[in-house]
Parts: structure tokens; sequence; C-alpha cells
């Protein structure tokens, strides 16, 4: 899943690393970029190479491609498509009964299911990075139960990981946690059709940038990530940094005129989002994934991996952060552009009180690991660096409950928010320090690379005032009551995923 290129931020790639993937076993006379990837997900190739478990091309059947039509509309014949995988339009879940839904989170398979404690790193670098690797959807070892936490890992260059269970949940609050969790967080599935996107859109940009590389970073792919999380994509054009207002802002207007005018047959409504670090977001109309895609903001592709550490060094904390995740957006104070909390921000302040407890349940990776997280590191070697860190034994036993209850406490009563900042770089609450980046604001979360305010979107004192309502409130009412569902409508959340 993540990358394993040696040749990325060392232009020019030359033809030679392009070595196989998918859309390489199509016919020559047949462009790759008018197929729909939803009949490339939905081809017995793209279906039995989940099953894959080493990279022996030699054991892929030759198959015959989907039909799909010429860019003019005209129909090419081959086999015809599966009725039941017939359309392009995704079946919504809700359509399928709840209590069907449910069946796939108690059976006797998914409690036998186990997740790697150690840091899933060695065969998941094969998916999000680009480049001279082989295609990832003919080698990535897939698990059969999509409700497992993490793909098993099959990798000759690194030891085998160490198996441990989710964490048990005894109490009422935990169950529930855990239940929301095992039913919301990304599967396979969806991230296969973001992986796919991600491979056909690189394509149609070398045609523009030879030399770039097109990365899936974020929630995607830090552990963190739903059933309904956006992607998020980093486009690099060169290891060096550009000008976020003038280059950025230029590439990123030549890509969504590439949007419009090529690739409206599978991208919609692309629009150039003129932010601090600009964005072009659109949306893909086969998966029905929204995706935000930026220009060389690397310090993404780096906490991509941070984040990812952190998510499996501990078993309570892909749980806690997703719940978190659900109740922010419930409560309306998930949404930087409305002036409140970024998703990204969110994940920072769950890590930052799992650090600050009396009894840590983790650590700062960047403290124990510098060699691992220098933000000077070459892009194409941030991927190697977090396999070899061990699961971190906290001796904390607090149940996801108490966790949940803690921190909205924590912030709600405990955090001094005028004159500290959140640090997950220094795994505890620092003073404020006098620079621009500070100065007014109302919460402060620091980047662990760069260092800015992630949180900066809240610049509002009535948007303040709101978040921190919604802590106290929420706080309250759970200490009373014990129960999820009295800050958040689970049944609805699930459905919603």
């Amino acid at each position: 899943m993540f990358p394993n290129s040696s040749n990325l931020g060392r232009p020019p790639f030359s033809p030679e690393h392009q070595q196989y993937n998918f859309f390489s076993n199509l016919p020559v006379n047949i462009p790759p970029v008018l197929l729909y990837h939803q009949q490339i997900i939905d081809h017995p190739q793209f279906q039995s190479s989940t099953s894959l478990v080493s990279g022996n091309l030699s054991t892929v059947p030759p198959v015959s491609p989907p039909p799909f039509t010429y860019r003019d509309g005209s129909p090419v014949h081959i086999s015809a498509t599966p009725a039941s995988f017939r359309g392009r339009k995704r079946l919504k879940e809700q359509n399928v009964p709840y209590e069907v839904k449910r069946q796939r989170f108690h059976s006797p398979h998914r409690e036998s299911t186990s997740a790697s404690q150690a840091v899933p790193l060695p065969e998941d670098h094969r998916r999000s990075f680009p480049g001279s690797i082989p295609s990832p959807l003919l080698h990535a070892h897939y698990i059969s139960d999509l409700t497992g936490c993490v793909p098993p890992l099959q990798d000759a260059s690194f030891p085998d990981p160490i198996e441990t269970v989710l964490p048990v949940a005894k109490d009422k609050l935990s169950q529930q946690v855990l239940e929301l969790f095992q039913a919301c967080q990304q599967q396979t599935y969806d991230l296969n059709k973001k992986e796919l996107c991600r491979t056909q859109l690189q394509r149609e940009i070398q045609q523009i940038f030879p030399n770039s590389r097109l990365y899936l970073v974020g929630s995607s792919l830090n552990g963190f990530g739903t059933r309904s999380s956006d992607g998020d994509l980093c486009l690099v054009v060169k290891e060096e940094p550009i000008n976020q207002k003038t280059e950025a802002r230029h590439i990123l207007s030549l890509l969504q005129k590439l949007f419009c005018r090529k690739l409206s047959s599978y991208i919609e409504r692309p629009q150039l989002i003129r932010a601090k670090v600009p964005i072009v977001k659109f949306r893909d109309k086969v998966s029905c994934v929204e995706f935000d895609l930026n220009v060389n903001n690397v310090v993404g592709i780096r906490n991509t991996f941070l984040l990812r550490t952190y998510a499996y060094i501990e078993s309570r904390v892909r749980p806690l952060v997703l719940v978190v995740k659900k109740w922010a957006s419930f409560r309306g104070i998930n949404d930087a552009s409305r002036g409140t909390l970024s998703s990204y921000s969110l994940v920072l302040m769950v890590l930052h009180y799992l650090q600050t407890l009396p009894e840590p349940i983790l650590p700062s990776l960047q403290k124990n690991y510098p060699e691992s997280f220098d933000p000077t590191m070459q892009l194409h070697l941030v991927h190697q660096a977090p396999c070899t860190i061990p699961p971190y034994l906290s001796k904390n036993e607090s149940t996801l409950g108490d966790l949940l209850l803690g921190f909205l406490k924590y912030y709600a009563t405990e955090f001094d928010w005028s004159g500290q900042i959140i640090s997950v770089r220094e795994a505890k609450a620092i003073p404020r320090p006098d620079g621009i980046e500070w100065r007014n604001k109302f919460i402060c979360v620091e980047e662990p690379f760069d260092r800015t305010n992630t949180a900066r979107a809240v610049h509002e004192k009535q948007k303040f005032d709101i978040i921190l309502e919604e802590f106290r409130k929420s706080w309250q009412r759970l200490r009373d009551r014990r129960d999820l569902a009295c800050i958040l409508p689970l049944r609805a959340t699930i459905r919603k995923r």
C-alpha cells in the first residue's frame, strides 16, 4: 500500500522503470484511459487478484477485457459484463437492510478476526506509492473477510507480523464504540476504488507532467479512514518545494482543464479552491468518491506514515479516533471549510490526549524514533522507516468507553486553550509561542513535521465557543448515561458509514 519506488524524486523516470501494471494486459489498439474503472473493478481478473499472495505474474490467468467504449462512443464488442455488475452506479448501502449488514460484524468468523499490532507497512506499501513498482491491483494480498482490520502481510523482506485481537469490550459503552468502528471502518473494497482512480489519473497527468507521481494520502491510508472518507491525492512534480500561491495554482488550473475537457467521462465537478494549500476538488462518477488533489504538499505524505504508525502500535487507537470523528461530524464541528476542526486536527487531538494520560497509551514516535520520522528524509524512503517500530505496550488498561469519556472531559475542562499548543511531536501540551502562526488563534494544533497550526481554520470566536460547548455537553451527557447513543445516533451513523 505504501511507496516502494527507488526513483521517486529523482527525475527523469526512464521507461525501463515502468514495469507491469493492470492496464498493460489490455489490447494495444485500445487506449487504457477509455476504460471505465468500475468495469475494471468488476472484472474477474481484478477480483481474482485479491487472492494473490505472491508477485508471480505467471500465475495470473489470461482474461478478456470487459466491455467498454471508445471516446467517440462506439462500442467494442467483447464478452458481456455480468448482469449483477452492470451499470456504473454503486449500489447504495442504505438499500441493504440494517439487520443484514449487521450480520457481517457479528458472525462467528468475525469474532476470530485478528489484526496486526505491528505496523502493517510491508505489504501495504504496494498500493499507495506510484512509480516503478508492479501494479498493486495484481500483487496485493487481501483478506478474504473485508471486515478485518489489517490485510495480512506477506513480504519476504520483512518479518512476520505480530498478531493481536481488537480490544476487549466488557461494558456497554465500549461495546458500542467497537461495534461502530467495525461497521464504519474503511474496507479493502473502498480503498481499491480510490487506488484505481489514482492509477488512471496518474497515467493521464503524466501526459502533461511526465516526471510527476500521484500519491494517495490522508485518511485513506493512515489507518483512520471510514467507508465514507473522501480521497486525498498529492501530485509531486519535483522534490523541491514549490510556491503554493503561484506555481501550484497554475498546475492545478491545468489539471482542472484536463479534467473538464478530456476526463469528463468519469470525473465531474472539478473545482479549483484557492486556499493556503490550493486544491482541485472533484468527484469520481464511478465510485462516487470525492477527491481533493494538491500539488507538492509533501508533508501530507510524511504525516500519512506517522499517523499510520500511531494507528497500529496500540489496538485502542483506531476505534477511538473513528468514533470521535463520527461524533464531531454529527455535531457539526468537523468541517474546516466552515471554520471548525478538520479531521486531521481531530486525529492529532486524540493522539495527544492518549499521550498525556498519567499512564500514557501512546509515546512520541518522533522522539523515540527520530531517524524514522526525519522531516528531511527523501520521499522514496519515507515508507520504509516505520516497518521496524514495535507495538507500544502500555500499562494503562482503560476501556474504550473510559477513553472516550476522558477525551471529551480533557478538552472540555482541563486543556488550557489560551496558553497551550497541542503537540503530538512533544507528546505534551507546550506553551504557545509568540509567532504569527499562533497569535490570536483560538485553537492551536501543531503539525508534527512543518509545525504549522492545523486548526487555523477556527478563526472566529463564535465557532470556537460552539466547539467547546459541544465538548462540554457531550462529556456531561456521556458521563451521566454511559450510552454512546446519547451523543451520537448509532443506527443512522452506521447506515451512513
